[in-house]
């Protein structure tokens, strides 16, 4: 689904309004943004430096040795491209220490893919604190709504300049913003594990998945006319669903008893 440039335009106004306004609310000096070589992290920091100015921008590359050089290269070559000066550091021996440290051993990809998140935002926040930034999120609001991110990992941020905004919306705004068409036409990967694709993983194209998340979410459909109106099975689209359901939690501030207040 291709977005009408004049919304492309009005989103990118409205959202470098957003991200200044929360930085000075803040009292903050600028961002700091983790890129990862893909289309999120692109599009929100280009979105930032046209909001704050390429010095306020602050990139952090941050490898593991499951990372794929080519991505690596890519986000540095972005940084370059936008004026963003940017810092790669290298986290997998801090990875490596949370798991030799584990009295049991870790033997699950699923886990310690999180843990590298989870390192990747401890350094955000660090620098944000020793510079006076604030943490520019890159999740979309695909991922959002279906909990592909990890909670406390790349799902720990401060403001997010495309959490409204679908994969597909994403892409349209990028293109104009002047990303590199490589990234944005490269196969989205979340980059925890070797070989991992974030499409194989949802079960169907983000084009299929957006579709269905407007129809459902956005709009009143149930989950068979959703399923129908995006041209997925209702296998794929029961899973959506229960995908949908099941990451609440990530949506929400942590609970706790009211205590009748």
């Amino acid at each position: 689904m291709q977005v009408e440039k004049k919304r492309v335009d009005e989103y990118i106004h409205e959202t470098t309004d957003f991200i200044a306004r929360k930085v000075d609310e803040a009292g903050a000096e600028g961002v700091v943004v983790g890129l990862s070589g893909g289309i999120d992290s692109a599009t929100a920091s280009a979105l930032a430096v046209e909001a704050l100015g390429a010095d306020a921008v602050h990139g952090l590359v941050m490898p593991t040795g499951v990372s794929d050089d080519e991505n690596m290269s890519d986000a540095e070559r972005h940084a370059r491209d936008f004026g963003i000066g940017y810092d790669v550091v290298e986290i997998q021996p801090v990875v490596d220490a949370f798991l030799d440290g584990h009295p049991n051993g870790v033997d699950d990809t699923e886990a310690v893919g999180n843990l590298a998140a989870r390192v990747r935002m401890c350094y955000n926040y660090l620098v944000a604190n020793e510079d006076s930034l604030l943490v520019l999120g890159t999740g979309n609001r695909s991922e959002m709504l279906v909990g592909y991110y990890t909670k406390y990992g790349d799902g720990g941020v401060d403001i997010l300049p495309v959490g409204g905004l679908y994969k597909t919306e994403v892409r349209e705004v990028a293109r104009e913003l002047g990303v590199s068409e490589d990234v944005v036409e490269k196969t989205p990967t979340a980059g925890l594990w070797e070989g991992q694709t974030d499409e194989e993983e949802l079960g169907a194209p983000y084009a299929d998945v957006d579709d269905f998340l407007r129809a459902y979410v956005d709009g009143d459909a149930s989950v068979e006319e959703a399923g129908d109106s995006a041209g997925i099975g209702e296998e794929t689209a029961r899973r959506l669903v229960d995908l949908y359901q099941r990451s609440e939690h990530k949506r929400k501030t942590p609970p706790y008893p009211g205590f009748g207040r």
